[in-house]
């Protein structure tokens, strides 16, 4: 019976399909929709926090905000996977960054393939400081608003890359791998979309909710967050396959374990700028009249 079940367990990703629909070289697939269920499952969590705890944002601030964030995670994410993860192949081929027609072989559409958790962070942090610019509005306040609901939307995208057969891990011996289509070796890999959105999703999630009404100072969930996910992720892609692009960058790391490292220090730093500031009971700016940093 275990073996019935392992060996169902092992080739589940070369059952699953990632079209929703495939009409000729048009494909919609489902890593699009766990996208809009993420950005969906973070915005009901946000308005259950403005009807449940002391939040004086309205409904329509956070429906505006949402279409600048999504931008920001599009945006930001493309140029995030250009920039971080294949700048040659793009510098020759700068079309293919926007385009989602391939025509080298004819004309196909491929879709736009390529996005980076980094960049989309960078993306989404950019356009929250620009919309609270605009709005005058707390930018630390607003941020812990949203970090503890975050996780929860991630998951459905590492969930989309698993549906996708994508980002798989390395080459493993434990009896939980998985065989993925992509895999140019058929070889058994841990299944890291799935070790991701269970600790850098769900895990993280549970961790930042349970505590959300307890935070110190403002800013605090938020950067919270950047070392919870960077801890997370940091470990995680020592079982991930590093991308084949780039391979390690230094030494035994990959570039996402960089990316985190950093990550973790700019929260690390964000927590004791905030702390030090709401002790001394000062007040930090932002230039400009808008999106005062109050604490």
């Amino acid at each position: 019976m275990r073996e019935i079940f392992l060996n169902w367990w092992n080739h589940i990703p070369e059952h699953i399909s990632p079209n929703i629909v495939k009409i000729g070289s048009f494909q919609l697939r489902y890593y699009g929709l766990m996208y809009l269920i993420a950005f969906a499952t973070v915005y009901l969590l946000i308005l259950y926090r403005l009807n449940n705890e002391k939040y004086a944002y309205s409904k329509k601030i956070i429906q505006n905000y949402f279409g600048w964030a999504i931008s920001g995670v599009l945006i930001g994410g493309r140029l995030g996977y250009v920039l971080f993860y294949d700048f040659k192949y793009f510098l020759v081929h700068p079309l293919r960054i926007v385009c989602p027609f391939d025509f080298s072989n004819g004309f196909h559409y491929v879709g736009i393939l390529g996005m980076s958790y980094h960049g989309g962070l960078i993306g989404v942090l950019v356009a929250s400081i620009l919309f609270c610019y605009k709005y005058r509005i707390d930018f630390w306040h607003f941020a812990d608003l949203f970090s503890p609901a975050v996780p929860l939307g991630y998951m459905f995208g590492r969930i989309g890359n698993f549906i996708n057969g994508e980002l798989y891990g390395r080459v493993t011996a434990v009896p939980w791998g998985m065989y993925f289509p992509l895999d140019p070796r058929h070889q058994l890999r841990h299944p890291t979309e799935l070790y991701e959105a269970f600790f850098e999703g769900i895990f993280l999630f549970l961790i930042l909710w349970s505590i959300r009404k307890r935070k110190y100072f403002d800013g605090f969930l938020f950067s919270l967050y950047l070392i919870g996910y960077g801890l997370v992720r940091f470990f995680i892609e020592f079982v991930r396959q590093p991308d084949p692009q780039l391979g390690f960058v230094l030494w035994s790391f990959t570039m996402g374990q960089i990316l985190c490292v950093l990550m973790i220090f700019g929260g690390i730093l964000i927590m004791l700028i905030r702390r030090s500031a709401h002790n001394r009971g000062k007040k930090s700016y932002l230039k400009g009249d808008g999106c005062a940093l109050k604490n």
